[in-house]
């Protein structure tokens, strides 16, 4: 996968995830949910975004490291969606499976760059 396709995937999980947003109940936990859930998705594919033009490969890793928190947090309030109960498991479902692609998408790719940005002795 290169970076426009997953610049692709990444926009389309924040997409799919507003329109989830909008089924969540509307009393305090479900608005509460709805905001953290919306903000962490719709922030995977901004920071890929802004890592794709990183000066530096520091700067790259260090970017790409925030996609992968916000990626993780995504799965998470989506885990919280589901036990509690807000929405179905099946109408989250494929939700999780993305947001837990995504997290281990970008952490083999930290990784990989942790890899080859260290100096060989």
């Amino acid at each position: 996968m290169d970076k426009t396709e997953l610049k692709l995937r990444t926009k389309s999980f924040g997409l799919r995830v507003l329109k989830l947003v909008r089924s969540l109940p509307r009393d305090v936990p479900g608005k509460v949910v709805a905001q953290q859930l919306t903000r962490s998705a719709l922030s995977v594919g901004a920071n890929y975004r802004s890592a794709c033009r990183g000066r530096s490969r520091a700067e790259f890793l260090a970017k790409l490291g925030v996609v992968l928190e916000e990626a993780d947090e995504s799965a998470h309030w989506l885990e919280i969606v589901a036990e509690d109960g807000m929405l179905s498991k099946a109408k989250v479902s494929a939700l999780m499976q993305e947001a837990n692609e995504l997290t281990a998408i970008f952490f083999a790719a930290t990784k990989t760059t942790r890899q080859t940005s260290l100096p060989k002795s």
